[in-house]
């Protein structure tokens, strides 16, 4: 799950992480008293900032410096509603509803810090650069070996010494070293007592009078360790989602939008990712991943179908099924409910095999719907191709 940068930074100020003085503001008035606030506690400047769950807002305009608190209710009322599109955003962009508001400090220098999990070494890794403002798949890509990497025993956490590593391999001053020590513990407390997969701070500055700072921070939790993280449940944006993710949720289905016209409705993780795969090698392009999961029942199935349908790019839909768990006559009830309930008149091509899969067919054959069966995965890929229109 996602936060905002506003969230992200109120999380870490708790455990002592330091991130600059700042207020969330979703109003140009708002954004003024807020502005002011900070030049009347000594601010010298004023960050106006997007606040969307995507980076690049700088380069898209989302994020611009006022000398003044007028300037800065200027530029807020300025962003505030904009459809800001950056490079993670795709062309559609985002809708701009919230905006931070926060001192600028004076920078000395800028860095990279993240922490996340390594997967193939089964823990968690500190990564620092001294390339900090930049986007950190740039930096890996010109030079691998501008990335610092610290691997972390999650039996013990980080120690002191590991952060004084990092510490001394960016080139900090020796006054910034004790302060950075602190900060990057602080920060990987926060990572650990989260929950978060990924904590990401860039960039992380040293300023002109001394202090380090968090600049700007990205902080992601773990879906399946939301159920003991209920404070964090609450920082949830459905406004920054994809509206059929949104509702797939709701019914614990695994949805993700995509960009083709093949609509695919699979039992499992892994068997859904080798239907996309299929469907690409016939020459498709897969309109969605959608998971029902090992113990869907028809209500769910029917959902999903639903969901499925409201993509007004799918021209023709996939349903491959191994049933184990899931039975394929409780998936066939589903279909035939979904199909009659939507009124489909997309073409529909299934292929079932698994627990009462007989049963499944004959459901299917009994209701009078045009269903296209297939026998195999790559039959029924390329039959829901030529159905939607051909390889694209």
């Amino acid at each position: 799950m996602k936060i905002h940068e506003y969230q992200g930074k109120a999380i870490l100020a708790k455990y002592g992480v330091a991130v600059p003085r700042g207020t969330m503001v979703e109003s140009r008035e708002a954004a003024e008293r807020a502005a002011k606030d900070l030049m009347d506690a000594g601010a010298s400047g004023i960050v106006v900032k997007a606040q969307i769950h995507a980076g690049g807002r700088g380069m898209g305009g989302g994020v611009k410096i006022a000398k003044t608190y007028e300037q800065a209710s200027e530029l807020a009322g300025k962003i505030l509603g904009m459809q800001l599109v950056t490079h993670q955003t795709g062309p559609e962009g985002k809708k701009v509803r919230r905006l931070l508001i926060e001192e600028t400090l004076p920078i000395a220098s800028e860095m990279y810090l993240g922490i996340l999990l390594d997967r193939a070494a089964s823990r968690p890794v500190f990564m620092a650069s001294a390339a900090g403002g930049m986007e950190i798949e740039e930096v890996a890509a010109k030079n691998p070996n501008a990335i610092i990497k610290e691997y972390i025993d999650p039996a013990v956490g980080m120690q002191a010494f590991q952060a004084r590593k990092i510490a001394f391999k960016l080139g900090l001053k020796p006054e910034f070293i004790a302060p950075a020590v602190k900060f990057m513990l602080a920060l990987y407390k926060a990572y650990e007592e989260t929950d978060a997969s990924l904590v990401e701070i860039n960039p992380f500055i040293t300023t002109t009078d001394g202090r380090v700072f968090a600049l700007d921070a990205k902080v992601n939790f773990d879906d399946n360790a939301l159920y003991r993280q209920p404070e964090e449940k609450e920082l949830r944006d459905i406004t920054e989602e994809e509206a059929l993710e949104v509702e797939a949720s709701k019914y614990s289905l695994n949805y993700i939008k995509l960009d083709g016209n093949v609509g695919c409705m699979v039992n499992g993780a892994g068997l859904a990712m080798a239907t996309m795969d299929i469907i690409k090698f016939a020459g498709g392009e897969p309109a969605n991943f959608l998971d029902v999961g090992g113990g869907a029942n028809a209500e769910q199935v029917t959902h999903a179908f639903e969901i499925l349908l409201a993509d007004h790019n799918v021209k023709a839909v996939l349903i491959n099924i191994f049933g184990g768990i899931l039975r394929v006559d409780t998936l066939a009830n589903g279909v035939v409910e979904a199909a009659r309930k939507t009124h489909i008149q997309l073409p529909i091509v299934l292929r079932l095999e698994g627990t009462n899969v007989e049963q499944g067919r004959e459901i299917l054959q009994a209701s009078g719907l045009n269903f296209i069966v297939a026998q195999t995965m790559k039959d029924a890929a390329e039959k829901v191709v030529a159905a939607a229109g051909g390889a694209r």
